[in-house]
């Protein structure tokens, strides 16, 4: 019997390589999409495009409007950070584009349907190598969340506890990359970007942009989306 599991997807480069990771692994994979408010909406659309190519058994979009007191330039007018050259400033804490909480809300998202599925797998893109140093991408934390899953589920007390399943957690971006290309995932279908135009065309200058085509260049690859500058290319 296939077992399931629940694989956070939000359209970005890591969280495919994640969903294509678990098609692989031979879960029937349920993608759980968030839609937080988020300035960058394109993602949505992603998330859609490659459940669909992966093969997701299935895919829900949950409306959860953090908009509602903001707090993170992805929720609010704030402006998001811009770099000028090929790599990130240095790190002076944690950026405006942190949204409070947000994994802490995926995650419980992510442990209800699966307890609601009988899936004891969950899946999350996080990385602690190459991101913008968000606290709630470290190893640490999703360990205290697993730790707490157990306990605070029907599962969990019946000695069956869900695993949360970071397979990027320790990889650069380049690793990411090289592993989505292995698994066969086609990152023209993906969107990263934190502030793309209207068009939906990534800015190329935000953290995740930077990031991204760092990841490719090291890579020895291009990225086939098309930015609104070819400079960091």
């Amino acid at each position: 019997m296939t077992r399931s599991a629940v694989i956070l997807v939000s359209g970005g480069l890591d969280s495919t390589v994640c969903l294509a990771h678990a098609v692989r692994s031979g879960f029937a994979a349920y993608a759980l999409t968030v839609d937080y408010g988020q300035r960058h909406r394109v993602e949505l659309d992603a998330a859609a495009r490659v459940a669909k190519a992966l093969g997701a058994a299935g895919h829900m979009v949950l409306p959860v409007p953090l908009t509602a007191w903001g707090g993170s330039a992805l929720t609010s007018e704030t402006k998001v950070p811009k770099h000028n050259d090929t790599d990130p400033a240095p790190d002076h804490g944690i950026p405006v584009t942190y949204v409070p909480a947000r994994n802490t809300i995926f995650l419980s998202l992510a442990l209800a349907w699966a307890e609601t599925l009988g899936a004891r797998d969950i899946y999350i893109g996080v990385n602690a190598i190459d991101y913008s140093g968000y606290p709630d991408c470290r190893p640490e934390y999703i360990a205290a969340f697993q730790h707490m899953a157990a306990l605070a589920t029907k599962a969990g007390v019946h000695g069956e506890p869900v695993t949360i399943h970071t397979p990027l957690i320790e990889l650069s971006k380049e690793g990411i990359i090289r592993m989505g290309f292995d698994l066969g995932v086609d990152f023209s279908l993906t969107h990263s970007c934190y502030d793309p135009d209207a068009a939906g065309r990534p800015c190329g200058r935000c953290d995740s942009c930077v990031l991204r085509l760092k990841g490719f260049r090291q890579a020895g690859a291009s990225d086939p989306l098309d930015y609104q500058i070819s400079v960091f290319r």
